[in-house]
């Protein structure tokens, strides 16, 4: 079974919910905008997050991503401003547009290396993002993708990457080292 989409969006009272393992699918934005949401455990029978789904879920402290999802969607946590930690299974293969754009508690993550592509802006305003480790299974930063991380001062990118998109690092006020690929276009 699943969640349809926008089935519990606004529900602004909602603080914690548990999923039976018989859901598999969390449509778009299914839980958006539950600012109130706290906890929520996603059984890992579960094999797709949609578009938006925890969009705007302010309170959401943490969240575990189950190891038969296999693409972290559009949005699907921008603007979970408490999301103090995210655990990023290997199964992961790519990190959709605005995915955690506004995550203003993220402080460090590691993208693994099954992860082969980051949608534009996935990190925008992640302003207290000091730490992200970049693996070589990566060949672009896109538009905008680290734009205002106003924490990160310092990011390697490996010798994999050949484009950097406009604005990728925009606004990163503290960005003190980098270490540019061999080749870049």
């Amino acid at each position: 079974s699943r969640i349809r989409s926008y089935t519990f969006r606004d529900c602004v009272s909602l603080t914690s919910v548990v999923i039976p393992n018989s859901v598999v699918s969390i449509e778009e934005g299914g839980f958006s905008n539950c600012i109130n949401l706290k906890e929520i455990n996603i059984p890992s029978s579960m094999t797709n997050l949609g578009k938006n789904a925890f969009s705007g879920c302010s309170s959401l402290l943490s969240v575990q991503i189950p190891q038969l999802v296999s693409n972290i969607e559009e949005g699907v946590f921008s603007n979970c401003s408490s999301l103090a930690s995210i655990d990023i299974p290997t199964s992961i293969t790519s990190i959709g547009t605005n995915s955690f754009a506004g995550c203003s508690s993220l402080t460090s993550i590691i993208i693994p290396s099954s992860v082969t592509k980051i949608g534009e802006g996935a990190f925008w305003r992640c302003v207290n993002l000091n730490s992200i480790s970049i693996p070589d299974s990566l060949t672009s930063i896109e538009n905008y993708t680290f734009e205002d991380c106003s924490s990160l001062k310092s990011i390697i990118l490996p010798d994999s990457i050949n484009i950097i998109g406009d604005g990728a690092f925009a606004e990163c006020v503290n960005l003190e080292s980098i270490q540019l690929p061999s080749k870049i276009n």
